[in-house]
Order: C-alpha cells, then structure tokens, then sequence
C-alpha cells in the first residue's frame, strides 16, 4: 500500500451498533464519551464523530441513546454488518470535506465499555504505522464464575495479544476502508471479512492488548455466533472439564 505519514490523521468516524441493549447501553456510552473527551485533550486537532445505529430496537435503547452528545441513526435491518456500514456511511458524510486518507474509522458494541484512552491509543498507533488496529475484547468478569474469569486470565497473558478480530474493537483507516467496500451485510463475522480484506490490501495489520475492551458475558447474544458464543463455550469446556 502507499506511504502515509503518521501525523495524517485529521478526524476520526466511531461507530456503535445497537440492538435492543437498553440495560447496557448507558455504560457503554458513558465510558466512549469519556474516551472522546480523552481524546480531545490528547489530540485537540482531530475532529470526531460518533454514530450510534439503532437496530430495530424496541426497548428503551433510543431514549438513552438520545441522552448522550452523539448522533444517532434508526434503521430496521436486524444485521450488525448493515448497521456498522450505515453508520459508518453517516459518520464519513459528516466529515465529508476531510479526505479518507485523513480519517481514522473504528468501531465498538452496544453491550461492551472503552477504557479511556482507547481512541487516542489507536490513534497513536496509526502515527507509529499502522493501517489496522485489533484491539482485545475480555467478558466482563461479573457475569462469570470465578472459575472461568480465572481461565480466562490465564489464556490471556498480558503482553501477548493473539490478534483476534473484535468489531467492539477495531480501528482501521478510512481510505483502507473504502477501498475495501465497507462493511459486508453479515448477521455475523462482518468485522473479520473486513479484515481479511484489509490484509489483502497489504494493510499492516496491529495487535494490541494496552486497551481492552470489556463486554457483556453473556452467554446468549445478538448474533448467532458473535463473542457470546465464545463466551458459552468457554464455560461449557470449563464445566466439562470439572465434571471429568
């Protein structure tokens, strides 16, 4: 891919797709205000956008949604690809007069909070180089047993990230994205086909575990085989393992 300056980036698209999440909403739209304020402290010349896609909700995730300073964007697809791509779209119109090649785009979940530094940390990461960034995803340890909460930690050793592709975690740069397609109209796996795409691109793709984000770990989710699933069958190999 062609040479970019890692001072290039001038705004950044956020996008959050929500599906009828109105018991976690308000946490994870707290914590991602906070990360945007963070970052303008940190990076005051970078313009932001968040969008927040409601997904054929029909609980109370629109009224919390309203309540925060972030756009928001009603849509009836019940596909979180479709709704990252929308959002996205709209997160990048917004910001139309600003080349892509000077956007940063990233996404995370309704059900799922960001530390603090988790833009400008991607940020800092794309100065350094990077054209993807694939930060950790962890459940959140109060939804699990103590047993797998440990197991976890003990798979997951700081420093070492595996590099797995999470959409409540993943940043890219918007010319990367827009040459790619956008997201694909997946009920699942839309953030790894991103990726994939990405990689075949050349992009330099970077893993990182400095800013985790945490999740529902719930063991049922919004997509049939999203972070849930893994969740579940984490502790279903627990228990196994327990009962032999």
């Amino acid at each position: 891919m062609s040479a970019v300056s890692g001072d290039d980036i001038v705004a950044a698209a956020v996008v959050i797709p929500v599906h009828n999440e109105a018991a976690l909403l308000n946490d994870c739209l707290a914590a991602l205000c906070a990360a945007l304020e963070h970052t303008g402290r940190t990076h005051p010349h970078v313009r932001v956008c968040a969008v927040v896609v409601l997904d054929a909700c029909t609980d109370a995730s629109e009224g919390i949604a309203r309540s925060w300073p972030l756009r928001t964007l009603r849509i009836d697809a019940r596909n979180v690809g479709t709704a990252r791509r929308v959002g996205m779209t709209a997160a990048l119109t917004a910001l139309g007069e600003v080349p892509s090649r000077g956007i940063w785009v990233c996404t995370t979940d309704g059900d799922s909070t960001v530390p603090p530094t988790w833009l400008s940390h991607q940020l800092e990461l794309r100065a350094a180089g990077a054209d993807v960034v694939l930060g950790t995803v962890r459940p959140d340890f109060a939804d699990l047993t103590a047993e797998h909460a440990e197991h976890w930690l003990a798979t997951h050793p700081r420093g070492r990230p595996v590099g797995n592709v999470h959409g409540a975690n993943l940043g890219l740069r918007a010319d990367v994205y827009t040459r790619i397609g956008g997201f694909a109209d997946l009920d699942q796996h839309e953030d790894v086909e991103l990726v994939r795409a990405a990689r075949a691109l050349g992009a330099r793709v970077v893993a990182t575990d400095e800013n985790e984000v945490v999740t529902s770990g719930r063991f049922w989710g919004r997509t049939p085989g999203g972070y849930a699933a893994f969740v579940r069958a984490t502790h279903e190999r627990i228990a196994g393992s327990a009962r032999s």
